[in-house]
């Protein structure tokens, strides 16, 4: 669009050059001068692509029609565009048109001789057309390369910025896989290896299969941890997918019920509604929910009897673990505290919503998600 108001306004100027109203008038039939300023116009909207045309009909016309606004033009081009021989060479042929079109002033005669006849009127005249278009093209490109060169910066910048903060990142990451490998996984690994001891010299079989299960959950949380490991000190999850295993879905819910039964809980599933399908992320976290909901009865409720809801609604997946009240005072066993935060932000990061309400009268206690459940799963 601005080589095309571009090619127009070198028509209208150049026309109303050739009439004499800002120029030499001609004595041409107006067709011819109309047909002169339409040439003019169409190499100038021609310049975004080459504007050596435009250099071209801007000197023949001006040597012979005193013609200035295409070579106007064609002068800025060079200034934005040609290297310094290119330049010399520029001025050279500029010289050389203003002195064909002196000689031409002063063979013609008349007005075009008054105007361009005389040395310091053909001098002044090329410093109009030519000299100052093609010092104002060299400054835009000097200003041009100025602001390249600043968003060149600032884009480096960036770059560098955006790796400090990844390396940044992947420092930390290092740092706290370190800390979870020196201090979680060496504890559990300690549980792991008496739980083992333990199931090897006692003489009691209820005993022995407690140690058994306790050194079975030990080595899975070891397992579970050695892909969170894995997944901090890799930046690109790509690389993980051959070594990290599938993580849970509710397809494997049933084992985690029966290692809850195997510890003295009383669990019982219901499952309401048609089982279908849902994305695999929601049924991620359906899973982790019911685990996390399993852990805080292990840990505040005892044995107390849980039930486990699974109802796949229209549109949505609901999950309940509702236990009773504890048969008897028991202590808590230490935790960080941030269990259900942590499930209310991923259950919520879904779309979906999480309660959590205890019983006054009975002293129980429910943990209830509701999930979105669009699409299909991609196990």
């Amino acid at each position: 669009m601005r080589f095309v108001l571009l090619g127009a306004g070198v028509f209208a100027a150049s026309l109303l050059t050739l009439h004499g109203q800002v120029g030499v008038p001609s004595s041409l039939p107006l067709p011819v001068l109309v047909a002169v300023a339409a040439v003019a116009g169409v190499t100038a909207w021609h310049a975004r692509r080459s504007w050596w045309p435009l250099a071209a009909v801007g000197a023949v016309t001006y040597g012979w029609l005193v013609m200035w606004p295409p070579l106007m033009v064609a002068s800025f081009h060079a200034g934005r565009t040609l290297s310094r021989r290119g330049l010399l060479a520029y001025g050279g042929g500029c010289v050389a048109v203003c002195g064909v079109s002196a000689l031409a002033g002063g063979w013609l005669g008349g007005l075009r001789e008054m105007m361009t006849a005389t040395l310091g009127n053909a001098l002044l005249t090329a410093l109009a057309v030519m000299g100052l278009p093609l010092v104002a093209g060299l400054w835009a490109r000097a200003r041009h390369e100025v602001l390249e060169a600043a968003k060149e910066r600032a884009e480096r910048l960036e770059r560098e910025q955006v790796m400090r903060a990844e390396q940044a990142r992947t420092q930390e990451r290092a740092r706290i896989a370190r800390e979870m490998h020196d201090v979680v996984a060496h504890r559990v690994s300690l549980i792991v290896l008496h739980a083992g001891a333990l199931e090897v010299r006692t003489s009691d079989e209820e005993t022995a299969r407690a140690a058994a299960l306790i050194g079975g959950i030990g080595r899975e949380a070891l397992t579970n941890l050695r892909d969170v490991l894995g997944v901090l000190r890799s930046p690109r999850q790509e690389a993980l997918d051959a070594d990290v295993r599938p993580p849970p879905t509710l397809g494997d819910l049933d084992q985690l019920l029966d290692q809850s039964r195997a510890l003295g809980i009383t669990v019982t599933r219901h499952d309401e509604g048609e089982p279908r399908p849902v994305e695999a992320t929601v049924e991620r976290t359906a899973y982790r929910v019911i685990q996390e909901a399993l852990t805080n009865v292990h840990k505040h409720a005892g044995n107390a009897g849980t039930d486990v809801l699974i109802r796949y609604g229209t549109g949505q997946l609901e999950v309940e673990v509702r236990n009773q009240a504890p048969h008897a005072p028991r202590e808590d066993v230490p935790g960080a505290g941030w269990g259900l935060v942590g499930l209310r932000e991923r259950v919520e990061l879904l779309g979906g919503t999480l309660r959590t309400s205890a019983d006054d009268d009975g002293g129980g206690f429910l943990v209830s998600a509701r999930l979105p459940a669009g699409g299909t799963s991609s196990r």
